[in-house]
């Protein structure tokens, strides 16, 4: 079997320059819209922390963000592939992001708390089970140098 490429390509473009472009590190500010194709234009920033605007997304939330969305949707695909019946699912993740004294910063761990609603009791082991396998699967997670921890939940119910 020969391998697969997808390419992403993206617009990322500044929109902070406050008419002297970065003429000192404190007259700029951080925004920037991220585009692709036909989609909603994100409008972002940098952290609060490192002088952004706290009302936009920033990039350590995004990348934390793909993390959950990542494992979310081949979580989904394994439930629908062993037949447990998925009602909801939301996570709260967190990330840790590490700032030595010395050298750049680094995502030192991800934590993903999915809480999942199946339709049955009996799909309550397995749906447990899968979360295993769907962080194997996780493009993201696959592709990072720091623990991406799993802390699932799952309950049984339907929605009303």
């Amino acid at each position: 079997m020969t391998n697969k490429h997808h390419h992403y390509t993206l617009d990322v473009t500044w929109t902070g320059n406050n008419g002297i472009g970065t003429e000192n590190y404190e007259v700029y500010s951080r925004s920037h819209s991220i585009r692709s194709a036909e989609k909603p234009i994100i409008e972002a920033s940098s952290d609060a922390a490192f002088r952004g605007d706290i009302e936009k997304y920033n990039p350590e939330e995004l990348f934390v963000a793909s993390l959950s969305s990542c494992h979310m949707l081949w979580y989904l695909h394994l439930c629908a592939d062993n037949d447990i019946v998925v009602h909801a699912y939301t996570d709260k993740p967190e990330g840790t992001l590490t700032e030595p004294a010395s050298g750049p910063g680094h995502f030192s761990s991800v934590t993903l708390h999915p809480v999942v609603m199946v339709a049955e009791e009996w799909m309550q082991e397995k749906a447990v089970q899968l979360h295993e396998e769907a962080h194997k699967r996780c493009f993201i997670a696959n592709s990072c140098n720091f623990p991406v921890a799993v802390q699932a939940l799952c309950t049984v119910g339907t929605l009303s």
